[in-house]
């Protein structure tokens, strides 16, 4: 894939439909999780190294497509870290569910740093507020993971499902804020 570069309409249309697709993707996760992956072990453990995977591919999009990996570190980064964990997921598969727990808190914890970081970084862009507090969230999220993971109830990707789910409304929140804000742009430039 080509290494773009794009006009401030265009990052703002761009993101909105990287946001609209990712919400899309999350809520398609969450759906899964809570139907067949609480019913059919076999594709809990599927769905549970798909999530990072995912979000490593989406990541190496994004960054390519607003002006390459080197332009984006935080993305870059990402993208390595999500790459990494899905490894680590799939090993952590074989040892309980309780190392799988405390490999998503890590990367909850670490993804939701670089998304911080990539949500200050692209400011100006707009609706970047829902990505850093997304971020944050995250952060948080792990931490808790990381505790929960140390605990003696067993977990399963039931526990991760709210995680993705406030990811799927953080990024659907800036994919609506960015195409208001284009529709306004446009409708204030027919006005002039």
């Amino acid at each position: 894939m080509p290494i773009v570069q794009l006009s401030q309409r265009d990052t703002a249309r761009w993101l909105s439909s990287y946001y609209f697709l990712r919400a899309g993707v999350s809520v398609g996760w969450v759906a899964a999780a809570l139907t067949v992956g609480r019913a059919a072990p076999p594709a809990a453990a599927a769905l549970l190294v798909a999530y990072p995977a995912w979000d490593a591919a989406a990541n190496l999009i994004d960054a390519r497509r607003s002006g390459g990996l080197a332009a984006n570190p935080s993305q870059s980064l990402n993208a390595a870290v999500s790459g990494a964990v899905a490894v680590a997921v799939a090993l952590a598969l074989g040892w309980s569910l309780h190392a799988v727990l405390a490999v998503f808190g890590v990367w909850a914890i670490l993804s939701g740093l670089l998304q911080l970081v990539t949500g200050l970084r692209r400011w100006k862009a707009g609706a970047q507020w829902a990505m850093v507090l997304s971020g944050a969230q995250s952060t948080l999220a792990g931490g808790f993971f990381v505790t929960l993971a140390a605990g003696a109830a067993s977990p399963g990707i039931t526990d991760i499902a709210p995680y993705a789910a406030f990811g799927a409304f953080y990024f659907l929140v800036s994919a609506v804020w960015l195409r208001l804000a284009m529709i306004r742009k446009a409708s204030a430039e027919r006005l002039a």
